[in-house]
């Protein structure tokens, strides 16, 4: 049976696993099938055992090998699909702030203010987006995450071989990172190597922190100085692990915040800067170092700054 998105399960039903979910998360597969089923719905399956590979109970993280059997038990579902709304500013980004496009990759200048995937209260965000307008492509997948409101280069890949290769890349040190952040305030120094442990937190109100802690994992980050303006630094950020919010918290530990960070920032400076036009994070992923997945050859992709932003510079 071709592995397509379901749209019938009252009874029990068997899909062979093809080549565009060979290597895929059986919990992601399902999700990907099951259109319309809840999640907790796909977990709850998983966990007693009504889901099977060839035969066998599986964990939600395992995967998939080309020709697996993958047994679905009948699941009521909702086959009314809901067209994702892309707005306008977004869909003008997705068609023509492309960087690089082959078989394998495409890598977009993300625009700030937009999600890379829907969520809790967000319907679509970048990968739905992209998914709408290019409903010709059978696979478009996300290779790494950058918060809402960081501008820059995002991977995408059209084909999961590179989506496996370039995870291994992400996971390792196969990808080279390179920030521009504007910072609060005059950084006295060149250049710094931040090497503090970052913990994940939950404040009081909900909202999901990043402080500095000694139980926290291992972060490192380099920073260079390129320009000092009166009220503001811009510098270079070089990430050498890849934390929730690294950037954002080493900046804050330097005693520097960066511009419009209204979660570790601090609010007197940011209503400062915002009434001088500076309504965003000024954080943009400037550039990506990598072996390209299929010639395994070095390959370089630099998003330039936002003109919005480098008038803004110019202002200071």
């Amino acid at each position: 049976m071709a592995n397509n998105i379901l749209t019938s399960t009252d009874s029990v039903q068997y899909v062979e696993v093809g080549e565009k979910h060979e290597g895929q998360r059986v919990d992601n597969f399902l999700i990907t099938l099951l259109k319309g089923v809840p999640k907790s719905r796909i977990y709850r399956m998983l966990r007693k055992g009504e889901v099977r590979v060839n035969k066998k109970r599986c964990k939600p993280t395992v995967r998939l090998a080309l020709n697996d059997l993958v047994r679905i038990p009948p699941v009521r579902m909702d086959v009314q699909t809901t067209k994702v709304f892309v707005p306008q500013r977004l869909r003008q980004c997705l068609v023509n702030d492309i960087l690089y496009e082959d078989g394998s990759l495409l890598i977009l200048n993300k625009p700030s203010g937009f999600p890379v995937h829907g969520g809790t209260g967000v319907q679509s965000g970048i990968i739905e987006g992209l998914r709408e307008i290019r409903p010709d492509h059978r696979f478009l997948e996300l290779v790494h995450r950058l918060d809402k409101d960081t501008s820059g280069c995002l991977i995408v890949a059209k084909k999961r071989s590179a989506l496996r290769k370039m995870h291994e890349y992400f996971r390792g040190d196969g990808v080279s990172k390179t920030y521009l952040a504007l910072l609060v305030g005059v950084w006295a120094q060149k250049k710094q190597w931040v090497d503090v442990p970052l913990l994940k937190n939950i404040s009081k109100g909900g909202e999901r922190m990043v402080v500095v802690s000694p139980q926290g994992k291992s972060a490192e980050t380099a920073f260079r100085r390129l320009g000092v303006y009166k009220t503001a630094t811009l510098v270079e950020a070089r990430p050498r692990t890849g934390r929730t919010h690294q950037i954002r918290v080493h900046a804050k530990w330097l005693g520097h915040p960066i511009v419009g960070d209204e979660r570790y920032g601090d609010m007197a400076s940011m209503k400062a800067f915002k009434a001088n036009g500076f309504d965003r994070l000024m954080l943009h992923a400037h550039q990506l170092t990598f072996k390209h997945p299929d010639t395994e050859q070095p390959f370089t992709v630099t998003a330039e700054l936002p003109s919005k932003v480098t008038a803004l510079l110019s202002r200071l």
